[in-house]
């Protein structure tokens, strides 16, 4: 068992004081906004034999386990975070795993450096996610129906929205979301920068359910994106509640912190609120313009006092253990690999105290115990 020393990312829209209260210690003023828990070679933890993946390297089938290096090959499949969003993500899509490999080889074939900023495709695998809320988190997930984002729009009273407002209104649920959404993002950019701006004042007006847009469009004047994010649900998660985005759902991180895990990849492809590549036709070649429910997930208890997130998805498994003080000691060993990471309280797992922000990586199979008081997520694999 291995205690995790984690990079922290310091991307501009990171919260300045969220990851810092978590982990009880001075802000530094600088944007705090994801610590990354795992092997990922971009920021792999440390621990005192090496980083994670040089751990995972030297004996695969010891750290992993033979089923999953059998399943999954010799990595660990997942990446947890914990995510603190100061300020509107990217509006953003991921692929599914055919679409990831397909992007991946093209790329490769034309010769586009993997870090090259206008890159899509980083690496070969899909990116489905989970995203677990610490606070209250906002945030936009998939596409509300046509008649109540024609609703939303044909309120802002803007003469440049209304043929989006009949264009929902004129074509079945795909077509409409599709054909607006193409609309939005291919707009003369000077005419869309008007039209933003008096979108995102009325928003302002009127308030209620157009306030979260005002909010984004003070973070992104004059973005396309602020529009594009009117076509979403918005949803605000209370602490313990939890959303799934798999492949081409579109969605934005909006504030708050949360404890986010998805399979092991960086593939993203943007269409607003972002200075980074933006590719609007791939972007549209791969979402899903499917309108409905954003299905906010609550965790499902079991007898042993775990707390499941159930996801469709086999590269990850993130479940929580609540643990009242006086607690008898849970017992965590299973054939997979695991990351504990406690967010609250102080917990014993083996002979590592953790306090909120601290967390481990445990081998398959290891004995492993959990006592304490606080809150523990357990991230690890289904084989």
């Amino acid at each position: 068992m291995d205690r995790l020393d984690n990079a922290i990312r310091p991307y501009a829209w990171g919260s300045t004081t969220a990851i810092p209260h978590l982990l009880g210690v001075e802000p530094s003023g600088e944007p705090q906004a994801e610590m990354w828990m795992g092997a990922h070679p971009g920021a792999p933890s440390r621990t005192t034999r090496g980083t994670l993946v040089e751990v995972i390297e030297s004996d695969p089938k010891r750290e992993l386990g033979a089923e999953a290096v059998a399943k999954f090959g010799p990595h660990l499949p997942f990446l947890l975070k914990i995510l603190a969003a100061g300020a509107p993500l990217s509006l953003q899509v991921h692929p599914d795993l055919r679409q990831a490999q397909e992007g991946y080889a093209d790329e490769q074939r034309r010769g586009i450096p993997v870090d090259a900023p206008h890159r899509n495709y980083k690496d070969a695998n899909h990116k489905p996610e989970l995203i677990c809320a610490l606070t209250e988190f906002d945030g936009l997930c998939g596409f509300r129906t046509p008649a109540e984002a024609a609703d939303l729009l044909a309120a802002l009273d803007v003469d440049s929205l209304k043929p989006y407002v009949d264009l929902l209104h004129a074509h079945p649920e795909e077509a409409a979301l599709r054909e607006v959404l193409t609309a939005i993002l291919t707009a003369d950019r000077e005419e869309m920068t008007h039209t933003v701006a008096e979108a995102a004042a009325a928003c302002a007006r009127l308030g209620g359910d157009h306030a979260p847009y005002a909010g984004i469009a003070h973070h992104y004047p004059g973005d396309p994106g602020v529009l594009a994010a009117i076509l979403l649900n918005h949803v605000r998660l209370q602490p313990g509640e939890a959303l799934f985005l798999g492949a081409g759902i579109p969605h934005a991180y909006l504030s708050g912190l949360g404890v986010e895990i998805m399979a092991n990849s960086d593939n993203v492809l943007r269409c607003g609120l972002t200075p980074k590549h933006v590719d609007v036709p791939e972007l549209l070649r791969v979402v899903r313009f499917e309108a409905g429910d954003p299905g906010v997930l609550r965790p499902e208890a079991a007898p042993d006092g775990e707390e499941v997130y159930e996801t469709p998805i086999d590269e990850f498994r993130l479940s929580r253990y609540v643990l009242p003080e006086g607690t008898t000691a849970h017992d965590l060993t299973l054939r997979t690999p695991q990351i504990l990471l406690c967010t609250a309280g102080s917990v014993h797992v083996g002979e590592h105290e953790l306090t909120a922000g601290q967390s481990v990586f445990v081998p398959a199979a290891e004995k492993t115990e959990v006592s304490g008081a606080g809150t523990v997520f357990r991230a690890t694999v289904v084989v």
